[in-house]
C-alpha cells in the first residue's frame, strides 16, 4: 500500500514548523524572581547562581525598568534579612517599613503596572531558618498560620498584587484569605505553593537568602517527593480555601505533577524552575558540556507543554532576549 501520510512534510522548513507549532513562549509566560538586600549601590552576584544577583533598592529600580522594557510584567520578590533582625516569631516580617514592604513600594513606584507577587514564609526572618515558629525542635502549624496571615496583610497594604505563601503549613490559605477579606484587601490575590516538595534542588536559593534550616530539614511540612496523588489533594484544598493560582515546585523533575494539576483544576497553574535547576545548566554550560541557550529553551518549553500557565524562572530575561 502506498504511504499517503508523511508527517515530515510538516517539518520541511522553519516556516512550516513555526506555522504548525503547538506551543509558543512569550514574555507573558514568565514570573521573574528578584532578590533584595539592604544597603545602597549593591548588585551582588550569587556565587551558586552565576549571572543572578541580589539588589539594593536603588539598583532594583534599574532592574525593574529593564524587565518592563523587555515585556516582562510580573515579579516575585524575596528579601535577604540581616541576622540581627531575625527571631523565632518573624517579627520583622510584620514591620510596615521592612525591606519587603519597601521593595514592594519601590517596584510599584518604578513601574506602576508591574504585577508584584511576594514570598510569604518565615524562613528569611527566622533565627532557625525554618518556614514557621519553632517549639521544642518542631515547626508548629497554627501559630505560624496567624503570622503568615498578618505578613500577607502587611504586603497587601504595601501594594502587593498577590501574596505567595511558600511555607506548606496546613490551613494557611484560609487564614490568609479570611484576614485579607476582613481588612478590606479582598482584591489581593493568593498564589499558593500548593505542591511544594522537600527537594535537594533548593540549595542555591538558600545561599541567596541565607535561609538554610539551622537544624534538621523541612520534610515535616514540605511534601515527600515520592508522592503524586497527594499533590492533587493539597492543591484542591488550597483552591477551596481561597487560592487564585496554584504552583508546583520544583519544575523539571515534577512535570508529571504540572500536568496532573493542570488536568485536575480550573485555576491558573504555575511552576517554579528552581535555583538548583538553574545552577546545573549554568555549570554544565560553563564546562562546555551543554549548549546553554538550546537547553534553556527546551526546558522552558517543557514547562509550557506540560501545562503551566505561569513559569517562575531565573532564565526569564535570557529567554526573552534570545527570542527577540
Amino acid at each position: 500500500m502506498q504511504q499517503l501520510r508523511r508527517n515530515r512534510r510538516l517539518r520541511t522548513n522553519d516556516a512550516i514548523r513555526s506555522l504548525v507549532r503547538e506551543h509558543v513562549i512569550t514574555p507573558n509566560d514568565f514570573l521573574v524572581p528578584l532578590f533584595v538586600v539592604e544597603g545602597k549601590g549593591i548588585k551582588e552576584e550569587i556565587a551558586s547562581m552565576p549571572g543572578y544577583y541580589r539588589y539594593s533598592l536603588d539598583l532594583l529600580v534599574s532592574e525593574v525598568k529593564d524587565l518592563w522594557s523587555l515585556g516582562l510584567k510580573s515579579v516575585l520578590l524575596f528579601v535577604k534579612v540581616p541576622d540581627d533582625l531575625k527571631d523565632n516569631k518573624g517579627t520583622e516580617a510584620l514591620n510596615p517599613d521592612g525591606l519587603m514592604q519597601r521593595a514592594i513600594k519601590t517596584v510599584k513606584n518604578t513601574a506602576p503596572e508591574m504585577l508584584v507577587m511576594t514570598d510569604v514564609a518565615l524562613d528569611p526572618y527566622s533565627s532557625y531558618g525554618h518556614d514557621g515558629i519553632v517549639e521544642e525542635g518542631y515547626v508548629v502549624n497554627d501559630d505560624t498560620c496567624k503570622v503568615l496571615a498578618a505578613m500577607s496583610l502587611s504586603h497587601a497594604q504595601a501594594g502587593a498584587d498577590f501574596v505567595a505563601p511558600s511555607d506548606m503549613m496546613d490551613g494557611r490559605i484560609l487564614a490568609i484569605r479570611e484576614l485579607l477579606e476582613k481588612e478590606n484587601s479582598k482584591n489581593t490575590g493568593i498564589m499558593s505553593y500548593s505542591a511544594k516538595y522537600a527537594s535537594a534542588f533548593y540549595g542555591p536559593f538558600r545561599d541567596a537568602l541565607d535561609s538554610a534550616p539551622g537544624f534538621g530539614d523541612k520534610k515535616t511540612y514540605q511534601m515527600d517527593f515520592s508522592n503524586r496523588d497527594e499533590a492533587i489533594k493539597e492543591t484542591i484544598m488550597d483552591i477551596d480555601e481561597g487560592a487564585d493560582i496554584v504552583m508546583v515546585k520544583p519544575g523539571l523533575c515534577y512535570l508529571d505533577l504540572v500536568r496532573d494539576v493542570r488536568d485536575a483544576v480550573d485555576v491558573p497553574v504555575a511552576v517554579y524552575q528552581v535555583s538548583g535547576e538553574y545552577a546545573m545548566l549554568k555549570a554544565a554550560a560553563q564546562k562546555g558540556w551543554l549548549d546553554h541557550d538550546a537547553v534553556m529553551l527546551e526546558q522552558i518549553m517543557a514547562f509550557k507543554r506540560a501545562g503551566a500557565h505561569i513559569i517562575a524562572s531565573y532564565f526569564a530575561k535570557d529567554v526573552v532576549k534570545l527570542l527577540s
